[in-house]
């Protein structure tokens, strides 16, 4: 298969704005990276988002999904070269094991705007067939092992909103192949954090983890996090952003610093219980995400496991801009009908593609947007 430029879009649950990167790629191999641009949300278009987290339907949805449209658009424009278009959408609601998973931005309306094709509602197919719809960045993390030359198993660990990690064996053939990949979410991540140094300070984020670096770490918030029954269920699973947002509420009486140390600190522990999960130890983690901007986590995470643990960018990658490749990466396996997730990764019954594309054609003056939400079987 000859390889072409994919442009890739990620609005992760961070909320902090739309990535972009261009990938050329033939859907299996990795062959070169292209430019990437990063579109910030505004403060007003945050919260239209904000406002419709957990929310399957309404004029909090809709609002939502015309901001992610249009911002998406925004940052897609000045990436020229590419053949096709991945483009995630921003996750509102995820509830794989009831009413499914809800990712709001119109691929048809992008095709349109961007005149390329666009593959888009990467998730539905694997929930609609008892998966979780989620990690799906995980073939690509494959598809990196491999480019990287790694001898042996590896992991790879995102810290967004919701922490998740990819253990990868780069000596299978095939990503869909058995014992290949193991994928899941760890816990949360950046999101309670983040939350906490809005509500309070007014900022978007704990710079460089200082505030938490400060603090003193409120051991029995941590030991009831880790009580949490999810930790101990088995992969693969998943996570909605807010599955854990009653940790701010315990973290409520602490000082900032002391509550800033201890969401850290839930989740590297988060980390430190998934790793137990792994077929066989990595020979190191490399971290992607914001959360490997913040000293104080990323140190905790490499306190807490057994193997060199360093950001992407020390092995060549670009930890900024690994999950809009990713999605690059995955629209091209769409257009070539390869699988984009397996039951390693998110427990799916079988390999299934998920994506649906849509070419572009002249738009109404007046259109229905669309939403995809998947639904399991009888929900």
């Amino acid at each position: 298969m000859e390889p072409v430029w994919a442009l890739g879009a990620m609005s992760g649950t961070s909320l902090d704005g739309v990535d972009a990167a261009l990938l050329r790629t033939d859907g299996i191999e990795v062959l070169g990276f292209g430019p990437s641009a990063y579109r910030p949300y505004k403060p007003r278009e945050r919260e239209a988002i904000r406002g419709a987290l957990g929310r399957w339907e309404g004029p909090s949805v809709v609002a939502a999904g015309r901001v992610v449209d249009r911002a998406h658009a925004e940052a897609l424009r000045g990436l020229d070269g590419a053949e096709v278009v991945g483009y995630h959408g921003q996750t509102l609601a995820h509830d794989p094991q009831g009413r499914g998973t809800l990712q709001v931005g119109d691929g048809a309306w992008l095709a349109g705007r961007l005149g390329l094709p666009v593959v888009w509602d990467f998730r539905s197919a694997d929930v609609r067939m008892g998966g979780e719809g989620a990690p799906l960045a995980p073939f690509y993390h494959w598809a990196l092992a491999r480019r990287l030359g790694a001898r042996g198993p590896l992991a790879v660990l995102n810290l967004g909103g919701v922490g998740n990690l990819t253990w990868v064996d780069p000596d299978a053939p095939r990503p869909e192949a058995p014992g290949a990949l193991l994928a899941f979410d760890t816990g949360p991540a950046n999101a309670p954090l983040d939350d906490l140094v809005r509500r309070r300070l007014g900022r978007a984020r704990d710079e460089g983890g200082a505030l938490a670096a400060s603090g003193a770490v409120a051991q029995g918030v941590v030991e009831e996090f880790l009580a949490h029954p999810y930790l101990d269920r088995p992969p693969p699973k998943s996570l909605d952003r807010d599955d854990f947002a009653w940790l701010g509420d315990r973290v409520a009486p602490l000082a900032d610093a002391d509550a800033a140390a201890t969401l850290a600190a839930c989740a590297a522990a988060g980390v430190l219980r998934a790793a137990a999960w792994c077929p066989r130890p990595p020979g190191r983690l490399l971290v992607a995400g914001g959360g490997r901007r913040n000293a104080t986590l990323l140190a905790m995470v490499a306190a807490a496991v057994d193997c060199p643990a360093l950001p992407v960018e020390e092995v060549g990658l670009d930890g900024d801009m690994l999950e809009a490749q990713a999605f690059a990466f995955l629209a091209v396996r769409v257009l070539r009908g390869l699988p984009t997730s397996a039951p390693g990764t998110t427990g799916v019954a079988a390999a299934v593609g998920g994506g649906q594309v849509s070419r572009p054609v002249p738009l109404p003056v007046s259109r229905t947007r669309r939403r995809s939400a998947a639904r399991r079987r009888g929900a």
